[in-house]
């Protein structure tokens, strides 16, 4: 028997969905931010809970796919497997670490009722490997950020009309899978249409404007929590991947590798913050992308745990601007800030994650990174040059954007703007957990390398039924409507 048996993912669910409804009607802000981290932190307890499950189940106990099943009313709707297990928590940790971070200045512009919202769609998105389930999920989260920007009164024509062509391009994918009954036409059309959905949600050139645009109207702490999970490459692992031909996945490298040195090069140039970060983000996901086209053991490995890396490290660097933001208000890079003296804790914390997401020694995302490059230089020497130069900018520009904010000037205020007691248990947590993964990496790199033969040989035991003419379970997966 399972050492926690209880439905952890549907528990998590509905604790994120009933705090959303709660917390909806509180009016003192204060009060509502307090049930807030609460039920997010039970939310995070619940996901840790359900992974520990996983990894302590016995051989046994799991199913043919090797997923844990979590049954709620009779039905196994969730399921964790390799792939997912340590990213549910993730997800779960970046909400809760979010919410407690909120200072007073942000917790007008935060609110807790659309976070605890988005964190039960992507926990569902995540916890889903029903393809059908899965469409809807995505399209029912790609409508949260135009909700926040309705709200907030700004505009909402560029992400609407990037809304309504991911949506379409991904109802029109799964429509043709579900019809396509094995016919090579009907999948190749279904894939490119995938295809082109997953490149729009992560933002690929030239579908990457409504990224930079949703950083700088939103909440930033909403805008983080939208896009780091990558939604878009879960999307692509449990749609596209396992069945896409092989000249599918080498336009989404080629798309993916434009887009990564593209925006390592905008991000080296830019005059104001938000933007800065949201190109820096742009050329990580891409880089997960890249990994995934590669489709070698070692590549995907380097991608999947590269992608874990972004969600803490990416994710900690976020929230060290928004509390640089929420002293200063919305800062630029047109000149030497000198802040260092008001928040040392914050500048260290900057470099670290900073420093982590582009793999820098001895942190989360070295051995990712590495893997990453080893990977793309055996199967393509121009690519592993590109996503080396890649890496290189990235590692510039935040180096650029941390010499202009901390040092070089001398700032002046008449109160302290020293970093608080709920930043500071944020910045150790996310010190520790970079710092572990970088010095203890081998527990994450082998489930990311299970992961990734799992991964691989789905795809390979599809492509083998189809050269024999049989139906691979995962058509018929397909085929449920």
């Amino acid at each position: 028997m399972s050492p926690l048996p209880i439905p952890w993912l549907e528990a998590a669910l509905l604790l994120a969905l009933a705090g959303a409804a709660s917390i909806s009607w509180l009016r003192n802000l204060n009060r509502a931010w307090r049930w807030g981290v609460a039920f997010t932190g039970a939310v995070f307890v619940c996901t840790l809970a359900a992974s520990l499950g996983f990894y302590l189940q016995s051989p046994t106990e799991a199913d043919a796919d090797g997923s844990l099943q979590q049954y709620l009313f009779g039905r196994p709707y969730l399921s964790l497997d390799k792939l997912n297990a340590p990213l549910v928590p993730a997800v779960a940790l970046l909400h809760f670490l979010t919410a407690v971070a909120t200072s007073r200045t942000k917790m007008r512009s935060y609110s807790l009722t659309w976070s605890l919202t988005a964190e039960a769609i992507h926990l569902a998105k995540f916890a889903c490997k029903e393809p059908g389930i899965l469409v809807v999920l995505l399209a029912t989260g790609a409508l949260l950020p135009l909700v926040e920007l309705i709200n907030r009164r700004r505009p909402t024509r560029l992400y609407t009309l990037h809304w309504i062509l991911f949506v379409g391009l991904l109802l029109a994918g799964w429509r043709l899978l579900v019809s396509a009954d094995g016919d090579a036409l009907r999948t190749s059309a279904a894939t490119i249409a995938l295809l082109a959905a997953v490149l729009i949600r992560c933002g690929v050139v030239p579908a990457h404007c409504w990224l930079t645009d949703w950083f700088e109207h939103s909440s930033f702490g909403i805008a983080l929590l939208y896009v780091i999970p990558l939604s878009g490459v879960y999307a692509a692992i449990r749609l596209v991947l396992p069945i896409a031909p092989d000249w599918v996945l080498h336009s989404i490298g080629l798309f993916s590798l434009i887009t990564a040195v593209y925006a390592a090069g905008m991000a080296l140039v830019q005059h104001e913050v938000r933007r800065f970060f949201a190109y820096l983000f742009l050329s990580h996901a891409s880089l997960v992308l890249v990994g995934l086209e590669l489709h070698t053991t070692v590549s995907l490995t380097g991608a999947l745990a590269l992608w874990f890396s972004i969600i803490l490290s990416l994710g900690g660097f976020g929230l060290v601007l928004r509390a640089l933001e929420g002293r200063f208000g919305r800062l630029a890079l047109r000149g030497h800030q000198g802040l260092y003296d008001h928040s040392p804790t914050l500048a260290v914390c900057f470099l670290l994650t900073g420093l982590a997401s582009v793999g820098f020694p001895g942190t989360l995302g070295f051995v990712a990174a590495d893997m990453l490059v080893d990977g793309a230089v055996t199967v393509n020497l121009f690519a592993g040059m590109a996503v080396v130069a890649t890496a290189a900018l990235n590692g510039i520009a935040i180096v650029r954007a941390y010499l202009l904010l901390f040092t070089g000037a001398r700032h002046t205020s008449t109160v302290s703007l020293a970093i608080g007691l709920r930043e500071r248990i944020v910045v150790l947590t996310l010190a520790v957990l970079i710092l572990g993964g970088g010095l203890f990496p081998q527990p994450g790199i082998s489930s990311r390398h299970q992961a990734a033969e799992e991964i691989l040989k789905e795809r390979q035991s599809y492509f083998d039924a189809r050269t024999k003419g049989r139906k691979h379970p995962l058509s018929a997966s397909y085929a449920v409507t």
